[in-house]
């Protein structure tokens, strides 16, 4: 449906002429702005073209693996504007990462020209604040409010156990976060919360979050939680805001729909979904038609439980959607054959899917090859090995080639080889730009000079660089804060008459606050970001401490704060990218230039993306390798959204792939397949499986069965280069690149065999009593807190227990090493 009315904010659209947006600049002419409805629709199979038309009701569109649905997103949004007359600014797409969005907003742009750029292109996070900046005044927040990061919300975390005088061996702060995350993404406040709270703990939690809420009103921010929780309360709170934002958004599309949690799909809902009726008088709630809504996801690639992702959302959408219509999208543009049917064998064994069946018209492509190793060490020698061969021979280069495993720890044993070996390669998953000290020093500054209330940036950088403000200080500070009930920043103004503050720090104090309302001075007159930024660099002496340094670590930490600039000043050269900008200004061409809180939010909200691969084929939803010259090693979970021509998945044993947690839960157990899944559909080319028979856990040998994917992959297409039964353990060849051994010999007298790591782990002195446990015991970690004995193997020094510590997960420990204490 267009819109065919005045929208709030947005200057009114012409209906279109002969079914496309036209230029009237000469009279009685129409010239057409935009590509023609041939053009949108070329290249296009049946089931992507009838997605693009649709018109009416609700849309799921089914999108499998490499079947080209960010083809489909791209001209469904050019098809609204160019053939059906809808304003861009009436158009809310959302995304799951910024990248995804800039992707998708740059296509759009490239067949509508510059007036996609109004459109509202954005993660749920980016949406949220967008609406919250207008509206959050409603529930007593300032508009100015500060995005909290995870490394925010866990400092401000451990100071409430600290206030509370919790244990932080028994409360960590990061479960405690973890239980809060879960209960906003469920749309509990802290009094809710509380209410349901079922024991002892979950009181103590619940009475952290009531605080930790409290110091983030008091200190106007919000996490990342509560920008979805907050939306949501708003449009329930409030229905004549609701209406007006359904009023302003008749086309929304959400992108992987199957990630959504519960307060993205009530978002969804309140702003798509006809309202319940009125119990007294039978009207409905809404005063104006839903949005057209089209969702895309694929059920059998939701791998995100553990985020919150609730994969009824999808499969259920028939049921929440009155009139819902399905399009499935099974042709694939990105796999062999051979790969597509292996992937349909395996995701056909979860009984709770709908049938879908990947094809493609690119051949069958070799075979499988399949490899079964001595143990971790053996099986990545062979990845090694194989990938040596691959390049050797021409046609693949290391950046062609990526190894999947289930879990970060397993890419050490990769590491150690490649590094023997001299393969280069890359871990994606390292410390990220906006996640290295100096790049968050310098932010924390940023978000003093926006919200000086911000106590936990505010408290970074009191004493970065070092000025004389120790912990005596920032003790007395915080004494008279609380004292006086005023913030952290008011209390410094006044610090003077702090009880107990030296006069040295206090005149350090007072050079700080001088300095921080100089450049505070500098945004109130509207000054760009990056003179901003490289002020508070300057004054601030951070700068110059990092130049003066003879680190040479500084030195890159200096190129990193350019970088922080340069990004800064390309954000200020552009008055679109401000998240805040009005549409309407926007398109008038009098948007006024972004300011500092449009840079904070961008920075708050960039994707964990930020070492993913650039550069997707055109017409898949899949990345290219990062580099010609590097093998790409990630976890499975990272890997999604991704493709490499040639892709080893590793590990492939029960306990480790599937995990150990799901191998007695039947809901769990689907998702690991649902990953196996994800993991096979990378694959462009050449796919590779392989195991080890036993693998190190906690220093000692652990021997696991082949993992029940393997055993579901079609025998006739996995060439296995070498199975158990063909084993002769430890009796291999040398590495076989060329002539040289590349250091075998050392691995074996390092390692030795299985039988002698065994028995020198029996014979190994035990560094405690070993306690007597069973099944259901409670039990104390030094580190991960409270947990319940899951299930014990072995006994004596080799006893093994698997340990449910709830939100850091099943941990598999060593009892006569492990810090565990039964309660």
């Amino acid at each position: 449906m267009s819109a065919q009315f005045p929208l709030p904010g947005l200057p009114p659209v012409a209906p279109p002429d002969g079914g496309g947006e036209r230029d009237r600049g000469e009279p009685g002419r129409g010239r057409r702005r935009g590509p023609t409805r041939e053009q949108l629709l070329d290249g296009l199979n049946g089931p992507q073209a009838q997605a693009v038309q649709h018109e009416g009701a609700p849309l799921l569109v089914v999108a499998g693996a490499g079947s080209g649905k960010t083809r489909v997103l791209t001209r469904r949004i050019a098809w609204l504007i160019s053939e059906r007359g809808a304003h861009p600014g009436s158009i809310l797409a959302i995304t799951f990462t910024n990248k995804a969005a800039a992707e998708m907003r740059e296509r759009v742009e490239d067949l509508v020209g510059g007036r996609a750029r109004i459109m509202w292109v954005s993660t749920f996070h980016s949406a949220c604040v967008r609406i919250l900046r207008k509206e959050i005044d409603k529930f007593g927040f300032k508009s100015s409010f500060t995005i909290y990061d995870a490394a925010d919300s866990k400092r401000l975390m451990t100071l409430v156990c600290k206030d509370l005088d919790l244990d932080v061996k028994k409360f960590p702060p990061r479960s405690i976060l973890n239980w809060v995350s879960n209960a906003k993404n469920e749309l509990q406040d802290h009094e809710d919360a509380a209410k349901d709270a079922q024991n002892g703990q979950e009181e103590m939690y619940a009475a952290a979050y009531g605080e930790y809420q409290r110091r983030l009103r008091q200190a106007n921010a919000l996490d990342f939680d509560d920008l979805l929780m907050m939306t949501v309360h708003l449009f329930r709170a409030f229905p004549a805001v609701r209406e007006n934002w359904r009023r302003r958004f008749r086309h929304v599309l959400v992108d992987e729909y199957q990630d959504t949690n519960h307060a993205q799909y009530a978002l969804i809902h309140e702003l798509c979904a006809r309202q319940l009726e009125e119990p007294t008088t039978g009207v409905p709630q809404d005063e104006v038609e839903p949005a057209e809504l089209m969702v895309v996801g694929d059920a059998d690639q939701s791998i995100y439980a553990f985020r919150g992702a609730n994969i009824r959302n999808i499969m259920d959408f028939e049921q929440d959607f009155a009139d819902a219509r399905t399009i499935l999208l099974e042709q694939n543009y990105r796999s062999t054959q051979t790969i597509l049917t292996a992937a349909n064998a395996v995701i056909s064994r979860n009984e709770s899917r709908k049938p879908k069946q990947l094809w493609t018209d690119a051949g069958q492509g070799p075979g499988i090859v399949g490899y079964v190793g001595d143990d971790e060490h053996d099986e990545a020698r062979f990845v090694a090995e194989e990938i040596d061969r691959l390049t050797d021979e021409g046609g693949v280069r290391a950046g062609d080639v990526a190894v999947f495993y289930r879990t970060n720890a397993q890419s050490r044993v990769f590491e150690e080889v490649f590094i023997r070996v001299g393969l280069s390669y890359k871990v994606v998953g390292g410390v990220r730009f906006y996640e290295r000290r100096e790049v968050r020093d310098a932010v924390a500054y940023l978000r003093v000079l926006a919200n000086p209330a911000d106590s936990v940036s505010l408290r970074r950088v009191l004493n970065t660089p070092k000025r004389g403000i120790g912990d005596r200080a920032e003790a007395c500070v915080e004494s008279l804060a609380r004292r006086d009930r005023i913030t952290f920043w008011e209390a410094l103004q006044r610090a003077e008459d702090a009880p107990g503050i030296a006069t040295r720090s206090l005149n350090s104090i007072k050079g700080f606050v001088d300095t921080i309302e100089q450049l505070q001075q500098m945004v109130e007159a509207g000054e760009r970001v990056d003179v901003v930024l490289e002020q508070v660099l300057t004054r601030s002496g951070y700068l110059k401490e990092l130049e003066d340094s003879e680190d040479p670590q500084d030195e890159t930490r200096v190129e990193n704060l350019a970088e922080l600039v340069a990004v800064a000043r390309e954000f200020s050269d552009d008055p679109v990218v401000g998240p805040s900008a009005d549409p309407a200004e926007v398109e008038a061409g009098e948007a006024e230039p972004p300011g500092l809180t449009d840079f904070l939010e961008r920075v708050s909200l960039v994707a964990d993306s930020d070492q993913i691969p650039d550069a997707p084929a055109d017409g898949e939803e899949g990345d290219q390798p990062p580099s010609p010259g590097q093998v790409t090693l990630m976890t499975l979970h990272t890997a999604k959204g991704l493709e490499f021509p040639t892709v080893f998945l590793t590990g492939l044993e029960d306990g480790v792939f599937p995990h150990l947690r799901s191998l007695g839960d039947k809901v769990e157990l689907e998702e690991e397949r649902r990953l196996a899944y994800v993991g096979l559909t990378r694959a462009r080319e050449r796919l590779y499986v392989s195991r080890a028979v036993v693998r190190s856990a906690w220093g000692a040998p652990q021997h696991n069965p082949a993992s029940r994917f393997i055993d579901e992959l079609p025998v006739d297409l996995v060439d296995w280069r070498r199975t158990e039964a063909a084993m002769s353990s430890w009796n291999r060849p040398q590495l076989g690149f060329g002539s040289s051994s590349r250091g075998g010999g050392a691995v074996q007298r390092r390692f030795g065999t299985a039988t002698a790591r065994k028995d020198a782990a029996t014979k190994a002195k035990a560094a405690r009593a070993v306690p007597s446990l069973d099944p259901g015991d409670r039990v104390q970690h030094d580190s991960f807190g409270l947990g319940t004995v899951v299930a014990l193997e072995g006994a004596g020094d080799n006893a093994v227990a698997s340990i449910d510590f709830g939100a850091d997960g099943v941990k598999r420990l060593l009892l006569r090493y492990a810090p565990v204490e039964k309660l």
